[in-house]
């Protein structure tokens, strides 16, 4: 028994999502990044060279994403919604100290935020593409 093919939705329908999950995605990438920068620099007591260390292991990963994010390459988000799950851990581990709770569900939320919209942008995406191209 062959399964029929779901229909894609139209051109027309899926530009404007498009523009708003780009728009989200990039909204939370950057305050995710903001985050991380302003708790390592100003909130976390580590001392000297250590700080830069653990900047530099922080926002590797999301600066190695952010050219193709920028670009809006779909790939580039969906390897976003793999990268970002570190952070998610990162969030809920931190929500469980008193002292960086704050931190830790900013950090979960944020990282929920960019997982969701990267992921809806990569699939209207491939839609899109998938709509141009004919089929």
């Amino acid at each position: 028994m062959a399964r029929t093919p779901k229909p894609l939705p139209s051109l027309e329908w899926l530009q404007p999502r498009l523009n708003l999950s780009r728009i989200a995605s990039l909204l939370s990438f950057f305050a995710l990044t903001g985050l991380l920068l302003g708790w390592t620099l100003w909130f976390a007591e580590i001392p000297g060279k250590l700080l830069w260390v653990i900047l530099a292991l922080q926002l590797t990963p999301l600066l190695l994403l952010a050219p193709g994010l920028l670009l809006g390459h779909a790939r580039s988000h969906a390897w976003a919604c793999f990268v970002v799950n570190l952070y998610f851990i990162q969030g809920v581990l931190a929500a469980f100290d008193p002292s960086k709770a704050v931190y830790g569900w900013l950090l979960a939320l944020l990282s929920l935020a960019l997982f969701c919209t990267a992921l809806l942008y990569t699939r209207w995406r491939f839609q899109y593409d998938r709509k141009l191209a004919g089929e």
